[in-house]
């Protein structure tokens, strides 16, 4: 469940690893330091901020999304841009499913599952009306754009 002003500032890079990409390192970045994803965009368009483990590695990784929240679950979506691979995160995922999502000031643990049939359709959807881009993305790349649905962890 997310839990009000529990900001992932507080010993924010404590074994973690930043992207190496620029845009992504200064969007987290903005947002550790603000505790908040408030105000940090893209194309004018809202964020949150997944915090995964690496597969290999075991160290935090940080991975700022769209936000396309239904219910209290979240959808993340593996596009890259369109590209012909996953991004590095979707290894991450899938090797350790339990991930700490970030909107604005409050922070929840959720176990993320890729979805597929209907239930990734409807989620595209939602991802789509929230971050139109996503439809351009698959058009650009052969394989099929993973979907993961982020549910809140049980207590």
């Amino acid at each position: 469940m997310i839990t009000a002003g529990a900001g992932l500032s507080t010993g924010m890079t404590q074994n973690a690893e930043l992207s190496p990409t620029d845009w992504v390192r200064e969007q987290t970045e903005k947002i550790l330091e603000a505790g908040t994803t408030d105000g940090v965009t893209v194309l004018d368009r809202a964020i949150v901020l997944v915090t995964t483990t690496g597969a290999r590695s075991g160290k935090k990784r940080y991975v700022p999304v769209m936000r396309v929240e239904h219910d209290g679950a979240y959808a993340m979506i593996a596009s890259k841009g369109g590209a012909p691979e996953h991004p590095a995160w979707y290894h991450n995922v899938l090797a350790h499913p339990e991930v700490s999502v970030q909107d604005g000031t409050r922070t929840g643990t959720y176990v993320a599952r890729e979805i597929s049939g209907t239930e990734r359709q409807e989620w595209w959807d939602r991802s789509v009306a929230a971050f139109p881009p996503y439809a351009e993305y698959r058009e650009k790349t052969s394989r099929t754009i993973p979907v993961f649905l982020l549910e809140p962890k049980a207590a």
